[in-house]
């Protein structure tokens, strides 16, 4: 839906404005992770959430990638399916967010960064513990509400 031009707000002017950086998807995701129901978040406690602009190259070799703006984020770490045991010397769970993908995808949807972020970070999490499609939009519902 498109807003008519006219406001006087800040919030009305784009041409002053910069695309989101690291930083600011950083803050996003970890609104976004404290806004998650507790026992989603008790699936990964302590969870490194790292932002970065693309994928390296290793992991768009990995996850057989076409393009740099094909993954929006990614978990690492152990989850259920793998045993779920921390054991010594293993790397703690880890989120990569991408944000130019992530800001490529935003340009072409209508939905709010916030909730795209959110998504992602839901769905990263969610899928490596082995949640339905259907758990995960129910705690996404539960974050936006």
């Amino acid at each position: 839906m498109s807003v008519p031009y006219g406001g006087d707000g800040p919030e009305d002017d784009w041409a002053g404005r910069h695309a989101p950086s690291l930083d600011d998807i950083e803050a996003l995701a970890h609104a976004a992770f404290a806004g998650l129901p507790p026992e989603f978040r008790a699936l990964c406690p302590g969870v490194i959430i790292h932002v970065m602009d693309f994928p390296d190259d290793d992991t768009l070799a990995e996850m057989a990638c076409d393009s740099e703006f094909d993954l929006l984020g990614l978990f690492r770490g152990i989850g259920l399916a793998q045993g779920g045991e921390f054991t010594t010397g293993q790397m703690p769970n880890q989120v990569w967010l991408y944000r130019r993908p992530l800001l490529d995808y935003w340009a072409e949807h209508e939905e709010t960064l916030g909730h795209l972020v959110t998504h992602v970070l839901v769905h990263e999490i969610g899928h490596h513990f082995g949640l339905s499609d259907g758990d995960m939009t129910a705690i996404e519902a539960r974050a936006d509400g």
